[in-house]
């Protein structure tokens, strides 16, 4: 049989032709995924070398080093930074003993005297030989507490030295620093000490009402506060783990909506760091409050005392909801133990219990006080660990508030004679995933729990001690699941997730 050439030279053809055709198809394939790969590991590296951020997949939790973070503390009382005798390295490597990620500290702006709201050994009340200000002394006598007058337009360098160790001593550790830059000035002892008072500054900027501080009034005084917040901004703009707090509780002092806004764009247009624009807190109210008309540069709203409801209120903004300070329940561990658990199992982004038991002489949070105004001690930080290591144990980002999965049941009241008289229920929900379920108040529960079918192990925690005191495997057909907890004292936990694979 003769050679068929026509189809010798049509194969010889595609050969020659669609073969290296197809070669370069596979070769720009290959370059477009190992494009999208480098986008992809571009972006991780950027997230985890950016500041404190809100996480992308759900902005009501931070991403911190490229984890999804919830920030717990229970800190000192502000006065980290302006008080020269109290040894932060001491008090941050306290912190981070009991896996804390937060401290609240103030900028120096306002302070205290040793008497202020009955707090013992108050770290925010420096001596005036101690107080490290953001604005340096002049050579004047004449200031309120006894010191030279200051300079408003001289920055302290020592100051700024302190303040940016601190941020890096806390960043070695694995702590975010909220700093708030201004504070309400409560009184009119406050205000007489305050060095934006006519009184105490040598240029004699401040002619105004301690209610007049915080609003656009006074132009010099808006001025000075200024170029301050763009210092204290400029000196942080290349640390990741930091953000700022326009004011501590504005609601109290005469602050204006205008002024507040005003300070929200210096901080923002002050922020040209290689890491981008940091985040931005504002202190909203006491308890809980809907908010209106936030402000879009606003990213973290912070409530102190707050309840769960002023997550609850607010959620669809889709913002870190903050209990940003706790205090004046007691000294005992039980309100602020349980205020925690409430208001993070109801959303809540951020819990900083205020513990007044790290003072000057007790920069580990040993001194024993029973007059301050609040939670103290060892014994509150262990319990608030445990609420941390519980929600670290979960992939909080897919998770949201759902009481609707507690569908009945049953709560004993106590048996012990320390009746909680108010009993309540919070949980997060992955549902067919994860539950994390917070009962406060009865001695024993059984709650009916709406529940998709499959595989599940469940854990109910001790929340003073940490220990798990029951746990049980179950297979779910039905569409929700009895659990009975173990008897308990006050409170108790439940975990429950899929079992791996079912």
């Amino acid at each position: 049989m003769r050679p068929n050439y026509r189809q010798i030279q049509r194969r010889q053809f595609l050969k020659q032709v669609v073969a290296p055709a197809a070669s370069c198809i596979s070769f720009a394939i290959a370059a477009i995924q190992r494009r999208q790969f480098l986008k992809q590991v571009v972006a991780a590296s950027a997230a985890a070398a950016g500041p404190i951020r809100l996480d992308p997949y759900n902005s009501h939790y931070f991403l911190f080093h490229g984890k999804p973070t919830v920030l717990i503390t229970s800190g000192e009382h502000y006065g980290a930074v302006i008080n020269r005798a109290f040894n932060y390295v001491t008090y941050l490597n306290e912190l981070k003993a009991h896996g804390f990620n937060l401290t609240r500290t103030f900028a120096g702006t306002y302070r205290e005297v040793p008497d202020s709201f009955g707090i013992v050994d108050n770290t925010l009340a420096p001596k005036a030989s101690q107080f490290v200000c953001p604005w340096a002394r002049s050579n004047i006598p004449g200031a309120g507490d006894g010191g030279n007058k200051f300079n408003l337009e001289v920055f302290n360098p020592a100051y700024f030295k302190r303040l940016k160790d601190f941020v890096t001593q806390a960043g070695k550790r694995g702590i975010v620093v909220e700093l708030t830059l201004f504070c309400a000035i409560y009184n009119r002892q406050l205000w007489s000490i305050n060095p934006m008072k006519a009184s105490n500054n040598v240029q004699g900027i401040g002619k105004v009402g301690r209610r007049d501080v915080y609003t656009m009034k006074d132009k010099r005084l808006l001025s000075i506060q200024e170029a301050l917040v763009r210092k204290i901004v400029g000196e942080l703009r290349n640390c990741d783990n930091v953000y700022f707090e326009i004011c501590n509780e504005p609601y109290w002092g005469g602050t204006s909506r205008e002024w507040s806004d005003h300070i929200a764009a210096v901080i923002r247009n002050a922020d040209k760091g290689r890491y981008g624009p940091h985040l931005v807190a504002q202190n909203i109210a006491n308890g809980s409050r809907k908010i209106k008309n936030s402000d879009p540069l606003v990213s973290i709203f912070n409530f102190h005392y707050a309840t769960p409801d002023a997550v609850e209120l607010n959620y669809a903004l889709n913002r870190p909801i903050a209990d940003d300070e706790t205090g004046f329940r007691g000294a005992g561990d039980f309100p602020y133990r349980t205020e925690a658990w409430k208001f993070m199992l109801a959303g809540g982004a951020v819990f900083d219990n205020l513990d007044y038991s790290f003072t000057v002489k007790h920069p580990n949070g040993t001194a024993v006080l029973t007059a301050s105004p609040g939670g103290s001690g060892p014994k509150i930080r262990r319990q608030l660990q445990i609420l941390k290591e519980f929600l670290d144990s979960f992939n909080l980002i897919r998770m949201k508030p759902d009481n609707g999965v507690i569908k009945g049941g049953t709560i004993t009241e106590s048996l012990d004679g320390n009746v909680v008289k108010t009993t309540t229920v919070e949980a997060l929900a992955e549902s067919g995933k994860a539950y994390a379920i917070y009962i406060c108040g009865g001695s024993q529960a059984e709650l009916t729990i709406k529940i998709p079918a499959g595989e599940y192990q469940a854990q109910w925690i001790d929340t003073r001690a940490g220990k798990v005191v029951k746990e049980q495997s179950f297979s779910q057909a039905a569409a929700s699941r009895t659990l009975k907890s173990p008897v308990y004292c006050e409170d108790i936990a439940l975990r429950i997730l899929r079992r791996s694979g079912k």
